[in-house]
């Protein structure tokens, strides 16, 4: 009795027998019989609509479950009522579970992406034609320092703001080199897409400093190479030759009384001419350091180690020289390094402090090492008297010294160290007051 087709040909002989009678009751008078049956017929009309639409109520219950992504629901409740439903009841559920695994791959393809996104270097900004940020990851603020950044707009109260402006005039497969105030040198690059009627702009910030500085390093060291093989190749032969014409002098010429004093000067001038050639010469062999520096020997060491390696050296010569060198570690970090180059540049730092300081009484110099919000520091203090502005961007040059004495490679060595440990030696100096060099890991 539970099957559909009997129960709606029952439903139909029920109407049907409750609405045949009428007519004739109403015409014999029995008016009262007349409106039970009507009433009944009314009842099973009813019963027999609602009976045919719950196929209708069960098919918006699908398509709204799929329109709002409601994929719980199942169907099997009026399985009881034959095959038909049976059968589909099974194809609505094998529908729902198809779009419940292509909403669960979608949402893993989504978190995959997004991991990723997150998981690059490359800054990433996806703002719409509004300035909403759609997509931020965690290298485009660490890249811009910022906390979060809801709109574009935002940046304008930060000090990015020519950022902004440039951003906002890129267009589609544009790009521009940006510096920002902390050192960081960033290619900007800009791609517009269209998502279903919506514009939307995709910005990339990569950090190309290293990729410069190792640029620049490698055109130092070439031009370096170059100087160094010409002039070695021209001040050789003069050395030797003045070597020979001084022998002449002093071997063949040594008798001739009457041009003696004329034979003394040429002889002195040649001797002279012979310093210098093999100063030169002596110069410029010790730019080889400076192109043919080895490879770093990795080894991962806490940065207490390192300090405590340096600090007994240090603190013997700063005796002598009656200044206050103080250790400090605010965060014992460990450091993958080169530890006998990284040794190298603190003590070069902490030689030239010294000289910085030079005979003041109250010198002090520091060395500290701490954690940042992003890298890690050992950082090298003194309270000497400072660099001039105009040299602060220019004491990394190979050559470049504001040193009496000194070949100008000191630094330039220290920071292509830095640099070959992926990290960097930067300085903050003020005239009168003191210097600081920071090793950045």
């Amino acid at each position: 009795m539970k099957k559909f087709p009997l129960q709606i040909f029952l439903r139909i002989l029920f109407l049907a027998f409750f609405l045949c009678p009428i007519p004739f009751m109403y015409q014999s008078g029995n008016v009262a019989m007349s409106i039970v049956f009507l009433i009944a017929a009314v009842i099973s009309g009813y019963s027999l609509y609602y009976y045919v639409s719950s196929v209708n109520v069960k098919l918006i219950r699908f398509f709204e479950s799929v329109q709002y992504s409601d994929f719980t629901i199942k169907f099997s409740s009026d399985n009881k009522l034959g095959k038909s439903f049976r059968d589909l009841n099974i194809e609505m559920n094998q529908v729902i579970e198809a779009f419940k695994a292509a909403r669960a791959e979608k949402e893993a393809n989504i978190h995959f992406l997004n991991t990723m996104v997150q998981h690059i270097d490359v800054g990433i900004i996806c703002y719409d034609a509004h300035g909403q940020i759609e997509i931020l990851n965690n290298a485009a603020i660490r890249l811009l320092d910022v906390y979060r950044l809801r709109n574009l707009d935002e940046l304008l109260n930060t000090e990015h703001a020519t950022l902004y402006n440039e951003m906002r005039k890129l267009n589609s497969g544009n790009r521009f080199m940006y510096r920002a105030k902390n050192g960081l040198q960033l290619s900007v690059n800009a791609t517009k897409v269209n998502l279903r009627g919506r514009a939307v702009k995709i910005i990339s910030l990569q950090n190309i400093r290293s990729e410069l500085q190792a640029q620049e390093l490698d055109a130092w060291q070439n031009l370096t190479k170059v100087l160094r093989h010409e002039i070695m190749n021209s001040i050789a032969p003069i050395v030797s030759l003045v070597g020979t014409m001084r022998d002449i002098v002093q071997e063949d010429l040594k008798g001739e009384i009457e041009n003696q004093e004329a034979i003394e000067d040429l002889s002195e001038a040649l001797k002279t001419i012979e310093s210098r050639g093999k100063g030169v010469m002596n110069f410029v062999n010790a730019y080889r350091d400076f192109t043919t520096l080895p490879k770093p020997v990795f080894k991962e060491m806490p940065v207490s180690n390192i300090l405590g390696r340096i600090e007994a050296l240090v603190k013997a010569e700063a005796k002598d020289k009656s200044a206050n060198v103080s250790f400090e570690i605010e965060t014992d970090f460990n450091v993958i390094c080169d530890i006998d180059q990284i040794e190298m540049v603190i003590i070069n730092l902490v030689k030239n402090a010294f000289e910085a300081i030079g005979e003041k009484e109250s010198g002090d110099i520091s060395v500290r090492a701490y954690q940042g919000s992003k890298y890690r520091f050992i950082e090298v203090k003194d309270n000497g008297t400072g660099i001039v502005p105009e040299a602060l961007t220019k004491i990394f040059i190979p050559f470049y010294t504001t040193k009496k004495t000194g070949q100008g490679i000191g630094l330039s060595l220290s920071k292509q160290i830095l640099q070959m440990h992926r990290g960097d030696l930067t300085v903050k100096s003020e005239l009168g007051v003191g210097t600081i060099f920071s090793l950045e890991f």
